[in-house]
């Protein structure tokens, strides 16, 4: 490893807020030597790189995706989803428990840390399941799984009993770890692929109401109010439930909030298509939804976007909409096409985006984010928006191609990412 300088890249900092063209000297024990509006003089040897109108800013943060490894490994592995990560420009992920076994175990925590990859600069982290096998019945042995190593705990699942959410909210208040909760009533969903509304009596396929999701974030947020333990809510889909966010957080209700980057950019109109990859859990909103959640965005309503990258097989995929199990990749798509949907036309800043993959997110998992300074570690993204590419098949490092994207011509590729452990 040798010095690398990189000449006049746009400097992103969402912890500061500053958007500036500097240099930047990155040491060969990666860590940030200078940043400066010109550096005249560096190392025998240092790697100089011409970055203008390149981006670089911190390393990319998800919440919440799902491996394959162990028990569904031709879904994806550790080191194929450690690749799809690093390529789209994410140097940590934290994983969701529902692997096979369950990470619900001392032993299965410590399975998955020895098997992380540590040769690529992604770190993964892990939620520890709630209950025993995500069955939402049993709660398992939180002290001890925090004690293991999990970053937080979440089933990935929804908790219909709202019983066991205050027990949970209980038991976990001293810890003070993160709990994400996804809101759902499943018996109010039933099996239904698409929000009711106008697109779904067009589609003919089986509605999923909008109060299968408020109604059980009504009950999460009643609970939160009174135990006062701070929760994040995953996955929100719909404008009631933006709205139920916003009142709450106006009474001090210590939540955070996120959704999928997915459902910032497709709606139930497209739903016309049957396309299986667009069969996603909680279901894409009707129209209506996606610009609340946009405005969530905007106003910090919503405090981070999540990725869930939800691997699925091609023989998986190939069946009937309804039949399709929910979830797409997308770690190596989210960044330039947010970039180019919301940055490019100037509807959001360069800093509002990645303060909402980066810095935000790494925070809801209790870490706290650096200022991009001197004589810190290198942990960085840096992204060519300008560079045209296509998501064939041959090119994504995913082990599945499940993404309305496939073959798609993209704008925007991550060049490289840094990360100093």
């Amino acid at each position: 490893m040798t010095d690398e300088l990189l000449q006049q890249v746009r400097l992103l900092d969402p912890l500061t807020q500053t958007d500036r063209v500097v240099d930047v000297l990155i040491g060969e024990d990666g860590v940030i030597q200078a940043i400066s509006p010109h550096i005249h003089e560096w190392p025998e040897q240092t790697q100089v790189r011409d970055c203008a109108g390149l981006v670089l800013g911190p390393g990319l943060v998800d919440l919440y995706s799902t491996v394959g490894e162990p028990g569904y490994e031709a879904r994806e592995t550790l080191h194929s989803m450690a690749e799809a990560a690093v390529a789209g420009g994410f140097t940590r992920v934290a994983l969701l428990p529902s692997t096979h076994p369950v990470i619900d175990r001392p032993e299965q925590v410590d399975w998955m840390l020895a098997h992380c990859p540590r040769h690529l600069p992604v770190t993964f982290h892990l939620w520890g399941a709630l209950t025993q096998n995500l069955d939402g019945t049993k709660l398992v042995e939180l002290s001890e799984l925090a004690a293991a190593g999990v970053c937080g705990f979440s089933d990935g699942k929804p908790l219909n009993s709202a019983m066991l959410i205050r027990r949970v909210l209980e038991y976990l208040h001293p810890l003070q770890t993160p709990i994400a909760l996804w809101p759902c009533d499943r018996s109010l969903a039933t099996t239904g692929v698409i929000r009711e509304g106008t697109q779904a009596l067009q589609t003919g396929l089986l509605e999923n109401p909008v109060i299968s999701e408020t109604s059980a974030l009504a009950a999460l947020l009643e609970i939160v109010e009174t135990l006062q333990t701070p929760v994040h809510i995953m996955r929100v889909s719909t404008a009631r439930s933006v709205a139920l966010i916003e009142a709450a957080k106006d009474r001090g209700v210590p939540i955070t909030a996120s959704m999928t980057w997915m459902h910032l950019l497709w709606d139930s109109e497209d739903l016309r298509s049957y396309d299986v990859n667009l069969r996603l859990d909680p279901p894409l909103g009707n129209p209506e939804d996606k610009a609340a959640l946009i405005r969530g965005v905007e106003i910090g309503v919503l405090d981070a976007i999540a990725v869930d990258h939800t691997p699925h097989t091609y023989e998986e995929k190939t069946v009937p909409f309804a039949e399709a199990p929910p979830g797409v990749i997308g770690l190596e798509l989210v960044l330039p096409l947010l970039w180019q949907t919301f940055v490019e036309p100037g509807r959001w800043s360069a800093l509002e985006l990645w303060q909402k993959l980066s810095t935000a997110p790494l925070q809801i998992l209790g870490i706290a984010p650096k200022p991009l300074t001197e004589g810190q570690q290198a942990e960085l993204t840096l992204f060519d928006p300008r560079v045209g590419w296509s998501a064939k098949p041959s090119v994504l490092k995913s082990c599945s191609f499940n993404t309305p994207y496939q073959d798609a011509a993209l704008t925007g590729k991550v060049i490289k990412t840094w990360l100093s452990r």
